[in-house]
């Protein structure tokens, strides 16, 4: 005889794991044109096509779906970054790969236009102590450790010069990626890019 029990529930396991989609790219379009503060959950399952009580069946609090969406856009952006450097040939195409897969993430249709790094975005909205801007730094720290792996390989047993030029590279990342924002395209970013091509090549 059939496992009625399994059988009853994977159909909702299913539902479940639909909603939580829908609801987290309803989250994420609207976090990102909106901001997080200014967007309520009515307004996320309305746009999501879901009742309240389904949100709350698949996130703790809107605290927790706002983790949930800024862990999402990490995982978006280090999918564009593995395949640019799918494509890299040597740790110095490797090293402009992180630059390339910014662009590429400002360059993803956005509702109202870029508006910059969805995940320094979040996190200025966000107070000491929240969740979210651990996610957001932890983020910010893996794209600067990338760096420094590729790095290392151009300059073996230099490991100062390494976390300097790491360093130097990760604030040339996001000061091109704030001012991209600010103007709505990404011609900083590859100003930005340029100038670590620039930067990889005198080393």
């Amino acid at each position: 005889m059939p496992d009625t029990e399994a059988t009853g529930k994977r159909p909702m396991t299913r539902r479940r794991g639909a909603a939580r989609t829908r609801i987290l790219d309803a989250a994420a379009r609207r976090f990102y044109a909106d901001g997080v503060a200014a967007t309520g959950i009515d307004t996320i399952t309305a746009e999501a096509g879901v009742a309240k009580m389904s949100l709350y069946n698949n996130f703790d609090s809107k605290a927790d779906l706002v983790r949930a969406y800024l862990q999402a856009r990490h995982e978006e952006w280090l999918g564009l970054y593995r395949e640019r450097l799918a494509g890299a040939r040597g740790p110095r195409e490797a090293v402009l790969a992180v630059f390339d897969a910014y662009a590429d993430h400002a360059r993803l249709a956005y509702e109202h236009g870029f508006r910059g790094c969805g995940l320094l975005n979040a996190a200025a909205e966000l107070p000491g102590g929240h969740e979210g801007r651990t996610v957001v730094r932890r983020h910010k720290e893996e794209v600067e450790a990338i760096l420094a792996g590729h790095l290392t390989e151009l300059l073996p047993g230099r490991e100062e010069k390494v976390r300097a030029t790491a360093e130097h590279l990760a604030f040339l990342l996001e000061g091109a990626i704030v001012r991209a924002g600010l103007e709505g395209d990404d011609a900083r970013m590859r100003h930005a890019r340029d100038l670590a091509a620039r930067l990889v090549d005198g080393l």
